[in-house]
């Protein structure tokens, strides 16, 4: 495991320097005679001052805390700069531990009685399974994510009814990729519907432009196919309402349900219509990231894709991320909302993290607490490359466009639901689902026969 030492900003610098200067005056203040109440109090009243945001997290000096995670350097060195005036004004250490075999680890932790203090879960289902283990959250954390976040988040980090992890950083999926020069150089209309959509995608088929009106991959080595659950799940949230939604993760209804059926035909609409995609058996074979790439280099118009896809295309195809006003810029790319079947239908499909405690002590509630705030949430978004489902986080702290876009998504959503292949039992969510929609796809198998199959892998209850 890697342990990181927290980097201390220009404040913390100042706020060590103003503490050295302090002991060095009370050293003199006790020659001449101060009692150490004095130096306490004195203490106590420098510390308080420019510390007022904070008095909810004192009394618990010299406390440490830790936080273990998947998250390493170089994001980690962000958090750690977040938590630098909480840990100067509080006493409390916070120890980011970044981990990238945490899925395994925490589990061998727990069981040999090394839990951390605090843990950052990537996934639902994983925090469910420590739920015997972990501390209910306080009074104060609850209260802060009811009045913070949707109820939808607070959901899952709620086990048979027992609060237990706050909601911490977010994704959304629920995003259409394009070029704002290209829409405006042929004149097409952001579509605010689900049918506006395919409109669109057939003038885009008949037009002499020289691209697809789509452009897919799903490639990912041994994860082949989770790109195209992700089509799965966003339908299946504007075709069916949130409660289906639910019987279809936990299994409550059927996979191979008509609901389902119903979902995977829409899908099939736009992903297996050579007209609008070219090569159809090409997609599996080309990696989620690539697939991307046409709307950078003008082969495609749109494609489907989750808001982290942004600074792949920056990093490995040239591409600028811009606001859709920006209709001037060379393989600028930007995000539209994954429409619903009305215009008034907001969905949001996504993911995150959540915070879970597996000690009583009273710095971590404190800590547990303090991520759950606006304050803390736009000191982070600020830093730039992250942001959360806070109600509080203000888009001008966001400084990329798709980021504060997502976050205005997740803060109107009608519905917010997590990616349900990350919910979902591992032999479907990771295995037959994916491995189904990829033959779906590569081997044009048909929508009932890859239902019933990955309804035939669904572990017995």
């Amino acid at each position: 495991m890697r342990h990181f030492v927290r980097s201390r900003t220009m404040l913390g610098v100042a706020t060590l320097s103003v503490a050295a200067l302090a002991l060095a005056g009370c050293a003199a203040a006790d020659d001449a005679g101060d009692t150490a109440a004095d130096v306490v109090a004195d203490t106590d009243t420098a510390m308080a001052a420019g510390c007022e945001a904070f008095a909810d997290y004192m009394g618990n000096e010299g406390e440490t805390v830790e936080i273990y995670t998947t998250i390493i350097e170089p994001e980690s060195t962000l958090f750690q700069e977040s938590f630098v005036e909480f840990e100067d004004c509080t006493g409390i250490t916070i120890e980011w531990n970044g981990d990238q075999a945490f899925e395994e680890q925490i589990a061998v932790r727990v069981a040999g009685g090394t839990a951390p203090d605090l843990a950052i879960f990537p996934q639902p289902g994983l925090l469910k399974s420590f739920a015997a283990d972990m501390v209910p959250a306080s009074a104060a954390v609850a209260s802060s994510v009811d009045s913070n976040y949707t109820a939808d988040w607070k959901n899952y980090g709620t086990v048979d009814g027992t609060f237990y992890a706050a909601p911490l950083g977010a994704n959304v999926k629920s995003f259409v990729w394009y070029s704002p020069k290209v829409f405006a150089e042929n004149g097409w209309a952001i579509p605010t519907t689900w049918g506006d959509m395919l409109t669109l995608s057939d003038e885009i088929a008949a037009s002499d432009f020289a691209g697809n009106a789509w452009c897919a991959g799903i490639e990912s080595g041994a994860a082949t196919g989770w790109a195209a659950t992700d089509w799965m799940e966003d339908l299946m949230l504007r075709f069916q309402d949130a409660a289906t939604y639910d019987s279809w993760v936990d299994h409550s209804m059927p996979f191979n349900d008509p609901k389902v059926a119903q979902v995977i035909a829409e899908a099939g609409k736009i992903l297996k219509n050579a007209d609008y995609v070219g090569n159809v058996s090409a997609i599996a074979t080309t990696s989620f990231s690539a697939g991307g790439a046409g709307v950078v280099d003008g082969s495609c118009a749109m494609h489907r894709q989750a808001s982290f896809l942004g600074g792949i295309l920056v990093g490995d195809y040239g591409a600028t991320v811009v606001s859709p006003e920006d209709t001037d810029v060379e393989s600028g790319i930007s995000t539209f909302y994954f429409p619903g079947v009305s215009a008034d239908q907001t969905p949001a499909l996504g993911g995150g993290e959540f915070v879970g405690a597996f000690s009583d002590a009273p710095a971590v509630a404190a800590v547990q607490h303090y991520l759950t705030t606006p304050e803390w949430n736009n000191k982070k978004a600020a830093l730039g490359g992250w942001f959360s489902a806070n109600l509080g986080l203000d888009t001008a702290n966001v400084a990329d466009p798709v980021n504060a876009v997502a976050v205005e998504i997740l803060q109107n959503a009608t519905t917010f639901r997590f990616d349900a292949s990350d919910v979902m039992p591992g032999e479907v969510g990771a295995g037959s689902f994916w491995t189904e929609m990829t033959a779906w796809i590569a081997e044009d198998k048909a929508d009932q026969a890859v239902l019933d199959a990955i309804e035939a892998t669904w572990p017995a209850s």
